[in-house]
């Protein structure tokens, strides 16, 4: 299996045109919660292009982006280079190179099952302030919509490595032992991409999990997807749900989950 920091190396363009951001609510929310001002510093840990780094940046923070993939860093770089608060940072989440009580707030936006370990839960504890925080970030499809369950149909099916790399498949329990004494607030905040078929199409080949174009698996799974589409298509477009959730606490290294 391909190494997880290397897995997004030729999928940058696709990642950084077609993957949804997060809805201003869960921010606001989370600068609420947190008590957060312009004063304060982030570690945007596997920021990737700066999805979320740039929603951070709008709100007038300092944001360190934490990414060990250089083609995901570089795309970032491109595009938020011009905010001053703006810091990236070629390293892990195992080995930020932060200094040590630095930081007020901890995010993770789509990336916190690459290093779900314990090395993580050290390095955010050594890196977080008192009484900083960790924020972990999802946009999970919503499965319960018929479009979505069909969609996960085909994946399971034709996408051999689906099943070892969704994230989808990481419990609240798994989540919840990363932060202190399993003490964490859990927000629901919905989202949707309204997708044609090119854009549908692009947000598949942005997952980590899509077959390559040459292996045999990509045409019937496009083949079906098309299908799918065709089915469910309104004026051209369907749209794809998800439910966003924020995992929001504080972490403690010596509370070690059971795994």
């Amino acid at each position: 299996m391909i190494d997880s920091t290397r897995r997004f190396s030729d999928r940058v363009e696709a990642y950084t045109r077609f993957r949804p951001g997060y809805p201003p609510a869960l921010v606001s929310a989370l600068l609420e919660k947190t008590g957060l001002d312009a004063d304060a510093v982030v570690a945007d840990v596997g920021s990737g292009t700066g999805i979320f780094t740039r929603q951070l940046l709008d709100q007038g923070l300092r944001v360190n982006a934490v990414e060990p993939n250089a083609n995901m860093r570089l795309a970032a770089e491109a595009v938020l280079s011009d905010y001053a608060k703006f810091n990236s940072i070629d390293a892990s989440a195992e080995d930020t190179g932060l200094a040590d009580n630095s930081i007020d707030l901890v995010t993770a936006a789509q990336a916190f099952h690459w290093f779900n370990n314990e090395a993580t839960k050290a390095e955010f504890e050594r890196i977080l302030k008192p009484g900083g925080k960790l924020a972990l970030i999802w946009n999970k499809r919503n499965v319960s919509q018929p479009f979505q369950q069909a969609y996960h149909g085909i994946l399971n099916e034709h996408a051999p490595e689906y099943g070892k790399v969704n994230h989808m498949h990481l419990g609240e329990d798994d989540i919840a032992c990363f932060f202190a004494g399993n003490g964490m607030e859990l927000m629901h905040f919905d989202n949707k991409q309204t997708l044609d078929f090119a854009g549908l199409m692009g947000r598949l080949k942005s997952a980590s999990y899509c077959p390559a174009e040459d292996s045999p698996h990509y045409i019937p799974l496009v083949t079906e997807l098309v299908a799918l589409f065709d089915q469910y298509a309104t004026d051209g477009v369907v749209d794809f749900e998800y439910d966003t959730q924020l995992f929001l606490g504080a972490v403690d290294s010596a509370d070690k989950c059971s795994r």
